[in-house]
């Protein structure tokens, strides 16, 4: 059931992304933004449509906010791939945006996926009451920002040059805004359409932001770079410290298995409506990419 709604609301977001970039045209950005927002797990967006529909809200309601936060996403992306962030040439097994054309115009790239994300939020299909639509662009500049991922991102960065490696506190707080602020929004984007109370799906975003991460962290030891589309053992080659060298690989699993437990009981008061987000829990430390 997970697997069948993902690949749909996938199929859903790469129709969405192609209507809503037809009137770029063809200019170098245009193209660029199309590159970089195709292809990926969707996951985020599926968490969107997902908590929509716990709610009652339509897909063609919710895809706005979904599409929104996978071009926030592949923003975010672009800028960590270049040279001056992760310095990486390789991003879904193809060249990055900035080798495939150049640092300029992936900055560019970025910046116009940034505006796009705040468009979709704020276009009237995405919720016909304006309070709502203020509060998703509000709670997306929020997550995205100085207070979540942009934070999580500067952080990551200058523990490179740390005189010692960072605790697992400041690891948890770093990874909460880089990858787990986005996530969170995406768990939360249904309730706060419907403007309901957002404390259980804010409690599993939270852990499954935090779960995806240390996956993520357990692959860059043990995954495949065929199969990743992109170079593995960064982390170690660099001496960052992550969950898997604090934690060890079975201590590393062991958190993450628990932080999926947590999730999926946080859900409990949805029942089994909230079974595809379950599986979606589970999916995210056993995937391969």
């Amino acid at each position: 059931m997970f697997q069948d709604r993902l690949a749909e609301v996938a199929a859903r977001v790469e129709t969405h992304f192609q209507d809503v970039m037809r009137p770029f045209g063809d200019e170098p950005v245009a193209k660029g933004m199309r590159y970089a927002s195709a292809g990926g797990k969707r996951l985020r967006a599926f968490l969107v449509m997902e908590s929509a529909r716990l709610h009652g809200i339509p897909d063609d309601q919710a895809i706005w906010p979904a599409c929104a936060v996978e071009a926030l996403h592949a923003y975010s992306l672009v800028h960590d791939d270049l040279p001056c962030m992760d310095d990486d040439d390789l991003r879904r097994g193809l060249p990055t945006v900035h080798k495939q054309w150049d640092e300029a115009t992936a900055v560019l790239v970025g910046d116009a996926l940034q505006s796009l994300c705040f468009e979709l939020l704020a276009r009237e299909e995405c919720s016909p009451e304006a309070g709502v639509r203020a509060e998703m662009v509000l709670s997306m500049a929020r997550a995205a920002g100085a207070q979540g991922m942009v934070l999580g991102q500067a952080l990551d960065i200058a523990a490179e040059s740390a005189d010692a490696p960072l605790t697992l506190n400041e690891i948890t707080r770093l990874q909460a805004g880089k990858t787990g602020a986005l996530i969170t929004w995406s768990a939360c984007a249904g309730a706060r359409l419907a403007q309901a109370d957002m404390g259980a799906l804010g409690a599993y975003g939270d852990r499954i932001g935090l779960a995806f991460q240390i996956a993520d962290d357990l692959l860059d030891v043990e995954g495949d770079a065929q199969a990743l589309g992109k170079a593995v053992g960064k982390d170690e080659e660099a001496g960052k410290a992550t969950f898997v060298s604090l934690l060890g690989l079975d201590g590393a699993k062991k958190r993450a298995a628990e932080l999926v437990d947590q999730a999926c009981e946080a859900l409990s008061g949805y029942g089994e409506a909230a079974e595809t987000l379950r599986e979606a829990a589970r999916f995210v430390i056993a995937r391969e990419k």
